[in-house]
């Protein structure tokens, strides 16, 4: 796994938590609704897991996460960039919005390198 420097690690860390309760958020308001929560929950899921290892590698929290997890999480999370970096493309330079979003992206992608690592 890369290095990366405290700055950034607590930044990621912080996205991801972050990204975590909007989806835990958005899982149990469609659930109340009687919405398809699939998604959200895949989501979710797949978001606490890649947490989970950058810890274990940054702060050496336990993963127990099984190989099947761990590739179906990093597999979800690579699918989840894309749309993130749609909204990129059209928001505009300094906005908050950008700032959360690249922040975003390079947390999925540390997540994912880190995921990507524990299958090798």
């Amino acid at each position: 796994m890369q290095t990366v420097s405290l700055e950034v690690q607590e930044l990621t860390i912080r996205s991801l938590e972050s990204t975590h309760n909007k989806l835990s958020n958005a899982y149990k308001s469609m659930t109340e609704k009687g919405s398809n929560t699939t998604l959200v929950e895949k989501r979710r899921d797949a978001i606490k897991v890649g947490l989970d290892s950058l810890q274990d590698v940054w702060y050496d929290v336990d993963f127990f996460y099984d190989r099947k997890v761990t590739l179906q999480s990093k597999e979800i999370l690579q699918s989840i960039i894309p749309s993130i970096e749609k909204q990129l493309a059209k928001a505009k330079d300094g906005s908050p919005q950008k700032t959360v979003n690249e922040r975003r992206v390079t947390a999925l992608k540390l997540a994912i390198e880190s995921l990507a690592d524990r299958l090798k």
